[in-house]
């Protein structure tokens, strides 16, 4: 999913300084962003000296956040004592929240009442926290199309699971349609049988007894031929309707599914032109290595919904 700022990358703070006269306002400023910039800024400031490494930690980081922030979820940025302390256990971490609101404060970090992320990252890689805040933060331009692609790959993942999702129903249709047809064949046939065995059972008896006999029973196979029974008649009906259902529910079904498989063709087409891209600019020095690894990262997560034969991976 796409969040604010880092997220819907309409406004990326990326090449923004962060407000504030001193170091203390611009952390502030910095907390106050969702918990997935917090951590690319986190990442890009810290990538060469020791972040690259970690970038994975952060981003399930981010999303264990993201999941204990009742209220805002991923559009959150900071979390009570209680949920902090909740995720240092499930991360099995050895630092208690108190411990590092002491580091903090040792580092000269103003307490805050609630914690943000990011204080839980510089606690945690004793990283400096002046030189977090005064970051440069990348190339915004190669940035922001990057992110641009990535958002093309999400919305094409949209369309392609829409298609599939309709072409299974469409599937599902031309299943039930071929079951209503051979009803249909079946109850033909049994009444054609039917039909049939009156036939056979007439004409034997126009080849016995006396004439009077044969006589009255070529009269009643000529009128039993001469009729078109009305079970016949509409068991022929139901099954010619039933074919034609039939054959328009195949027809479509066999659209869709072709209209879903191009959708997924055109999303990894997508996918490959994005990778390349950061792999591109990812190669240049300055660029806001973090935030690409970032997009990367998600376009990795976006590959769950590929099916494995088109360069899909596993979920």
């Amino acid at each position: 999913g796409i969040n604010a700022e880092y997220g819907d990358f309409s406004s990326p703070p990326n090449h923004a300084m962060l407000h504030g006269k001193t170091d203390q306002e611009k952390l502030a400023d910095l907390s106050k962003k969702v918990y997935k910039a917090q951590a690319i800024w986190f990442l890009n400031a810290f990538w060469n000296d020791f972040a690259q490494p970690e970038a994975e930690n952060l981003w399930n980081w981010v999303h264990i956040w993201s999941n204990l922030d009742q209220e805002k979820k991923a559009e959150g940025n900071e979390l009570d004592e209680l949920m902090a302390h909740r995720f240092l256990e499930q991360i099995h971490s050895t630092m208690g929240v108190k411990e590092m609101r002491d580091m903090l404060r040792e580092a000269g970090v103003e307490k805050f009442k609630l914690i943000p992320l990011v204080h839980f990252l510089v606690a945690k890689y004793k990283a400096d926290w002046h030189k977090l805040v005064n970051a440069i933060q990348g190339d915004n331009v190669e940035l922001e199309k990057a992110q641009k692609m990535l958002q093309q790959v999400q919305a094409l993942f949209e369309e392609a699971g829409k298609r599939a999702k309709e072409a299974s129903a469409r599937e599902s249709e031309s299943r039930a349609a071929e079951e209503e047809l051979q009803k249909a064949v079946n109850e033909l046939k049994s009444q054609e049988d039917a039909f049939n065995k009156k036939t056979a059972e007439l004409t034997k008896k126009t080849e016995e007894g006396g004439v009077v006999q044969k006589n009255k029973a070529k009269a009643e196979l000529a009128a039993h031929l001469a009729e078109d029974p009305l079970p016949l008649r509409k068991a022929k009906i139901t099954t010619e309707a039933a074919h034609k259902k039939s054959e328009k529910a195949m027809a479509e079904a066999v659209a869709a599914r072709e209209a879903a498989d191009k959708s997924v063709d055109d999303a990894k087409k997508q996918v490959e032109d994005t990778e390349a891209y950061l792999k591109e600019v990812s190669s240049k020095t300055g660029s806001a290595k973090g935030a690409l690894w970032w997009v990367d990262r998600e376009l990795q997560e976006a590959r769950k919904y590929m099916p494995l034969k088109k360069g899909g991976v596993a979920k």
